[in-house]
């Protein structure tokens, strides 16, 4: 859990395929968004539940944001929406792909403004067409980036031709890279999180390698 001064993120691991499913909580207003409904309806539910600890207000889920639309990360999707009446949202080339309808159609540099804190969707082609990262500025803290499976520690998601390596390797490199200092925080969608500065010196190695 990283508890900050505006927001507490909570996660959860779902599913054999060590899903991660994060939760951003308002500790002024009880809102809460969650990113990737991967897997465990229940699981995702006592997760929403655990953290009105987080806040004296009472906790609300604003919207389920899906990276991108591969299976593994909506497996949960439509109990979640249906138990919580959340609206959903998810980058604009992977909506047709998922099969519980999108409210909130996300486009690069879409910033949601919630009660108590933003997140801006950084669109990160090349895993799937329509992926997006989501970024927490924090106002006291290093940024969180919640990447999906574009970006993880040691290199990008996986890729099916080298056009799509290059799209996502060139998207990661300006949009993120480029753009966020070292020490912003990198929540990835399967397993352990890193910082950017832990993979930036790697860059070359990444395009080098080819995947």
């Amino acid at each position: 859990m990283d508890d900050l001064s505006e927001v507490t993120i909570r996660s959860i691991s779902v599913s054999a395929m060590d899903n991660n499913v994060y939760l951003l909580t308002s500790k002024s207003s009880g809102t809460q968004v969650l990113i990737d409904a991967a897997d465990d309806a229940p699981a995702i539910l006592a997760l929403l539940a655990d953290a009105q600890e987080d806040t004296d207000a009472e906790v609300r889920l604003a919207l389920i944001i899906t990276t991108h639309s591969h299976w593994d990360h909506v497996r949960a999707l439509a109990e979640v929406r249906e138990a919580t009446q959340a609206r959903t949202a998810a980058g604009a080339d992977d909506v047709p792909d998922i099969d519980v309808p999108t409210d909130v159609v996300l486009q690069h540099r879409d910033v949601g403004s919630f009660e108590g804190f933003e997140l801006e969707a950084l669109h990160l082609r090349g895993h799937t067409p329509g992926s997006v990262a989501l970024l927490y500025r924090d106002p006291h803290g290093p940024a969180h980036l919640f990447t999906g499976d574009s970006l993880f520690p040691g290199g990008l998601g996986r890729t099916t031709t080298a056009e799509d390596f290059t799209t996502l390797l060139d998207d990661v490199v300006t949009r993120v890279f480029d753009e966020l200092p070292d020490d912003t925080l990198v929540h990835p969608g399967h397993g352990a999180g890193t910082t950017l500065g832990a993979e930036r010196g790697s860059l070359a190695e990444w395009e080098q390698r080819g995947w």
